[in-house]
């Protein structure tokens, strides 16, 4: 992963500095929502009801969400545009290296290169874009949420904290044997495009055959681990969403707390599953992209670095 990541810092690393700066200006905002929405209920729910004071706090919430909402718009921009550009720089790598070989007169899968070219490059650019940007968004709005929920009332802060811990366990169990999945298929699918430019065809159309059968097979034990540990995350959200509802609810009874911060807490554990689900996806996608990007330099040869920069005068990395 490492690698992957240095690989990444070293092509982009100034306009990656902006969009981690823009992350964490989004992950500030994110539970500043919360506090208006507790101050309108309580509001709502004291003797001392004013119309100026309820239009104060939904004009500051609306002000709030649409600076959030345009930091968003800027930050998705230039991850996407970023994202491109790699995918640019990445096929243009391979073509200087397909250009090599066949100067050089070196045999190349040719197959595998098409693929690297046409499907692989564009996961890996994609990824790259907001490698280090999403994460810190996500990262971020947790902290901020969580923290936020704690001040106002650590017993459900705890609660939506505990969620987290095993959620983090049962993807990194279940990621580990996905990840032997992604490899696998990505070499089968690899072997199938190789033997598809062979000139007969139909002398290797029973091997392909059976290699697409072995994809389907692959992908088949990728959904049972994936949607067997999408289940269980499922239900600690839903432990966690009755647990804050019934302790908070309980220290209303008691005194302890007021309606509006049970209803912050609760939106609080929304804004908390979304990013956790994220970041879940995000693990992932990580996991998967780094044997993508290991077995890429496989095509690079033994020196992958002779490929940093490609012979094009637009590469602006």
């Amino acid at each position: 992963m490492f690698r992957l990541y240095r690989a990444i810092w070293r092509a982009s690393a100034g306009r990656q500095v902006i969009l981690i700066l823009l992350s964490l200006a989004v992950a500030a905002l994110a539970a500043v929502p919360l506090e208006f929405q507790r101050d309108i209920i309580n509001h709502l729910t004291s003797a001392d009801v004013g119309v100026e004071r309820l239009l104060t706090l939904g004009a500051g919430m609306m002000a709030v969400i649409l600076l959030s909402l345009a930091l968003k718009w800027v930050l998705g921009y230039r991850a996407g545009t970023l994202g491109e550009d790699l995918i640019r720089l990445i096929r243009q790598r391979l073509l200087v290296r397909a250009a090599d070989l066949n100067q050089t007169g070196e045999s190349f899968r040719k197959g595998t290169m098409s693929t690297a070219v046409s499907a692989e490059a564009e996961e890996l650019g994609k990824f790259a874009g907001g490698a280090f940007s999403d994460p810190v968004v996500q990262i971020g709005t947790l902290i901020s949420v969580i923290g936020y929920i704690s001040s106002t009332q650590p017993g459900l802060g705890l609660i939506a904290f505990s969620m987290i811990l095993p959620q983090i366990i049962i993807v990194l169990v279940s990621q580990r044997r996905v990840n032997v999945f992604v490899a696998e298929r990505v070499r089968i699918l690899r072997n199938s495009t190789d033997r598809l430019t062979t000139e007969d065809i139909e002398a290797v159309s029973t091997d392909i055959d059976a290699l697409f059968d072995d994809i389907y097979e692959t992908r088949r034990r990728m959904f049972i681990w994936k949607l067997s540990a999408k289940f269980l995350l499922s239900v600690i959200n839903g432990a966690g969403t009755v647990g804050i509802l019934m302790l908070g609810g309980w220290l209303v009874l008691q005194g302890r707390t007021d309606v509006g911060t049970v209803v912050a807490a609760t939106s609080g554990l929304t804004r908390i599953q979304g990013p956790t689900a994220f970041l879940i996806a995000f693990y992932r996608q990580v996991s998967a992209n780094r044997i993508k990007f290991e077995l890429m330099l496989e095509l690079f040869g033994p020196d992958p670095e002779r490929y940093r920069r490609p012979r094009n005068k637009k590469d602006r990395t």
